[in-house]
């Protein structure tokens, strides 16, 4: 296979216009868009995929506050929630049995 080149036959116009509507309603503008969330290559965020390619699921984008909220660290997000008179404990080390 040359360089470039993809793995399969070329997907359907149908096929590209789902996923893009899947991505626009994950808060997507476009492939280009989705690149680094989806882990689309250079190929797929110009729009081209191979058939089998499209069926993928579309993980939905993230706010810039939940980002933040991952980005911190336990401490510091239950040491805000105390400030705000919230009760935190930390999680047990075994998870109780589904008994």
């Amino acid at each position: 296979m040359a360089f470039g080149q993809a793995a399969g036959p070329p997907a359907s116009a149908r096929q590209v216009q789902e996923l893009l509507s899947l991505l626009e309603a994950a808060g997507h503008s476009d492939f280009r868009d989705a690149r680094g969330p989806m882990g689309f290559n250079q190929r797929q965020a110009g729009g081209r995929f191979t058939r089998d390619e499209p069926t993928a699921t579309v993980a939905p984008r993230r706010s810039p506050f939940e980002r933040i909220l991952r980005s911190a660290a336990s401490e510091d997000l239950a040491a805000e929630l105390e400030r705000r008179g919230f009760l935190v404990a930390r999680p047990s080390p075994d998870p109780p049995s589904g008994r």
